[in-house]
């Protein structure tokens, strides 16, 4: 399958997002043009600012990605999509607000691009490592790779239903939005010019760039930085804790570049820069000099002495397809903090 380059045009769904808006930027850097989608004018305004510069880049409306033909209109002219636009947040009343949006948003754009993306060559879809992961069956260390789903999350939600929790619900909904995906896929490859990939990342860190006014508004995963890091809101056993990571920058390279490699078409790729500690990163902001935040937490270091990282994820087929070297703990911590800085001078 032939890949994407610049000077193509791109279609990033859920454009104004945390995520997507540094997909935006990574196109519009490397000489594509960009149209992005956004639920309304006004969430459209900031990206219409930030990348005026560019003179490639336009917003098309979306007002509800779960309807049937949403992105009919959006897909058309365009040679890359970026599939990124999919519900990440626990304040949830009902599991159906990350389900529904999750699994038929991919549909509908798959359903769109099959029908009126003619010229597209590729679909990058953006999943999660809540769709890889599984759940412990003992204290030793696990190591996940690209064979692995998590099924435990999608039969927990179908015996639970609307008592099922927030992680549950969104762990399942990645899980079933992604199958949707390769589902579709496996039905029409036959007759469509265009292949998927699927990238995997776990939590995404990093300085945010999307229309972030204070530091009440930012996503879930910054949010959970920010109050580890500098509102000490964790506990031991919660600092103790292990996961990993990736920036959200290299992230948006990611997809950049998963559109761009041949042999990426068909896989589906895990996109991590190596796991932590909760209390790792504690320990990396106090380290970062000069300090742009004063006051932050110190948690207790000696936590996490001698304590190995309880899940890993395989990251060989992001090197080897990829070719992508993920930047570290530190030059994350450090851009951040200083984002943090300028939130909290902004107040």
């Amino acid at each position: 399958m032939p890949a994407v380059s610049a000077p193509a045009k791109a279609l990033v769904t859920g454009a104004n997002g945390y995520i997507a808006v540094w997909v935006v930027r990574a196109l519009l850097d490397a000489g594509y043009a960009v149209r992005g989608t956004v639920r309304s004018a006004a969430k459209g305004a900031h990206l219409i600012e930030l990348f005026a510069s560019t003179g490639a880049f336009e917003v098309a409306v979306v007002e509800d990605i779960t309807q049937d033909g949403a992105f009919d209109e959006a897909v058309r002219g365009i040679e890359l999509v970026a599939h990124t636009a999919s519900p990440f947040r626990f304040d949830v009343a009902h599991p159906d607000e990350l389900v529904v949006p999750a699994v038929k948003g991919t549909v509908s754009i798959l359903e769109s691009v099959r029908k009126f993306g003619t010229e597209v060559k590729r679909v990058v879809v953006t999943s999660s490592t809540a769709a890889v992961l599984r759940p412990a069956t003992g204290p030793a260390p696990v190591t996940f790779d690209e064979s692995s789903w998590n099924e435990p999350a999608v039969q927990e939600l179908a015996e639970k239903g609307a008592a099922v929790s927030a992680v549950i619900a969104y762990r399942a909904s990645k899980t079933l939005a992604e199958k949707a995906a390769w589902e579709f896929y496996e039905r029409n490859k036959g007759s469509v010019p265009w292949d998927l990939v699927v990238l995997n990342p776990p939590f995404v860190f990093g300085p945010p760039i999307h229309a972030v006014r204070s530091l009440r508004e930012l996503n879930t995963s910054m949010q959970s930085l920010y109050d580890t890091v500098v509102r000490g809101a964790r506990g031991d056993a919660a600092l103790a804790e292990s996961a990993e990571w990736v920036d959200v920058r290299d992230l948006a390279l990611a997809h950049r570049l998963a559109g761009e490699r041949p042999a990426a078409g068909g896989e589906r790729i895990i996109v991590t820069a190596g796991p932590f500690f909760w209390q790792e990163l504690v320990d990396v902001a106090n380290a970062v000099a000069p300090a742009p935040l004063a006051g932050l937490a110190r948690g207790k270091p000696e936590l996490i002495q001698g304590r190995p990282y309880v899940t890993r994820y395989a990251s060989a087929k992001m090197a080897r397809v990829l070719g992508l070297e993920p930047r570290g703990l530190a030059e994350m911590m450090r851009d951040t903090l200083e984002a943090f800085a300028r939130f909290e001078e902004s107040g």
